[in-house]
């Protein structure tokens, strides 16, 4: 894998890298991923988001991995991973999108309300509401896309219930693992099972 940053366009400073599989042929597949809460030390290193880029090159997918703006209460950022598809769908044939815990969120959100295609979701942990105009839960109704929600049984900082419900109401693929809201040691078991669902999707 090899990995270079770029700018991201659009009103706010929006940095990311884009992870690109060994290899002479291009990709014609992305997936945009969003980091966990920015006031949190959310960015888009996160081993989360790391061990799933590394899936998804391995299976010939490139990765963005972005970080958001200036604090915005979720508004802004949410633009901000609306811009991270615009710009990945102005290059590749098929775009999915990929967020853990707030980051989760802010893919729910921006899947549903993007003026692009968007070929699959996955979200880790996702938090399941930001304010009563930013319910992620709710976002899921706008969707007509393949959706994957992994989450852990003892997750006790994001409420990912809503979503999981939602999620299995709507007949999308649920992923329970014994963990809380970090995941230690399943990052690549994670990874995995992301790989797994954008092969399916794309």
């Amino acid at each position: 894998m090899s990995s270079t940053d770029v700018l991201i366009p659009g009103p706010r400073d929006v940095r990311a890298t884009i992870d690109t599989p060994d290899g002479e042929a291009e990709a014609t597949a992305c997936v945009v991923a969003c980091p966990p809460h920015p006031q949190h030390r959310g960015h888009r290193g996160d081993d989360r988001l790391v061990a799933v880029s590394d899936a998804l090159t391995s299976r010939g997918f490139d990765c963005l991995r972005f970080d958001y703006g200036d604090w915005d209460e979720g508004y802004g950022e949410r633009e901000d991973a609306r811009n991270a598809v615009r710009w990945a769908a102005e290059r590749y044939d098929c775009v999915g999108l990929f967020g853990f815990s707030f980051g989760g969120a802010m893919a729910l959100l921006a899947a549903a309300t993007v003026d692009r295609d968007v070929a699959g979701l996955s979200v880790l942990a996702p938090a399941s509401r930001l304010g009563d105009d930013l319910d992620a839960a709710a976002a899921l109704d706008g969707l007509n896309c393949p959706v994957q929600v992994i989450y852990g049984t003892r997750d006790d900082t994001a409420d990912p219930e809503p979503v999981v419900k939602r999620a299995r109401e709507r007949g999308d693929e649920v992923v329970e693992l014994s963990a809380d809201h970090f995941f230690i040691g399943k990052h690549d078991r994670i990874g995995e099972r992301v790989g797994e669902f954008f092969e399916a999707a794309a």
